[in-house]
């Protein structure tokens, strides 16, 4: 099952084949990050998948993908014929949520709604919250909106008698969240769908 939250540093410059929602331009649900000279190849090569937008940051580009289980075994597929350009991909995030925003509360308040909605999957599950952030400050550092929202889950598991546990070297599932402007991302990944596609790389 896909969906995600928890943080990796901010940059300055729900199931498989779940459809995200979102609105205004670009309409994104897949965020891809590249390494070295791999930006162009890529958006070549996925391009063939989906839409795709260029964005402000850094080797950072962004899609719009009718269903992210197809895609996501299109880029499988992708990367037994050119393994090279996937391991270059530093990261292929696709969201089943998509929700856009404006200050700290509406992307605290909506990004716990969200979250909220998986707390039967995370039933007596390890996992942990990442938040890989790109434009999110000043408004909320991707570390303090990881703990924020680990403490809402155990907080909410606890309630309905089906406690977790953070586990940050193998947990059961990743609540992986991405920024891109004011712009986020949200899904919820369990240790087989990261197994299955590495292309993924939650922390």
């Amino acid at each position: 099952m896909m969906g995600s939250f928890s943080s990796s540093h901010d940059q300055t410059t729900a199931p498989a084949g779940a459809r995200a929602r979102s609105s205004g331009n670009g309409e994104w649900n897949v965020v891809i990050s590249t390494r070295g000279d791999a930006y162009r190849a890529a958006r070549a090569a996925l391009r063939e998948f989906g839409r795709v937008w260029r964005t402000q940051y850094f080797n950072v580009f962004v899609m719009r993908v009718a269903d992210i289980a197809s895609f996501l075994a299109d880029v499988g597929a992708l990367a037994t014929i050119n393994p090279a350009l996937v391991e270059k991909i530093g990261r292929i995030a696709p969201a089943a949520e998509v929700f856009d925003f404006e200050t700290e509360p509406e992307f605290e308040g909506q990004l716990k709604d969200i979250a909220l909605r998986w707390v039967p999957a995370l039933a007596g599950r390890s996992f942990h919250v990442r938040v890989h952030g790109r434009g999110l400050r000043p408004l909320v550092s991707a570390r303090t909106a990881e703990q924020n929202l680990d403490r809402v889950l155990l907080e909410a598991l606890a309630a309905a008698r089906t406690p977790g546990s953070l586990d940050f070297a193998d947990p059961d599932s990743v609540l992986n969240v991405e920024t891109v402007g004011r712009r986020a991302g949200v899904s919820l990944w369990t240790r087989d769908d990261l197994q299955k596609y590495p292309f993924l790389r939650a922390d």
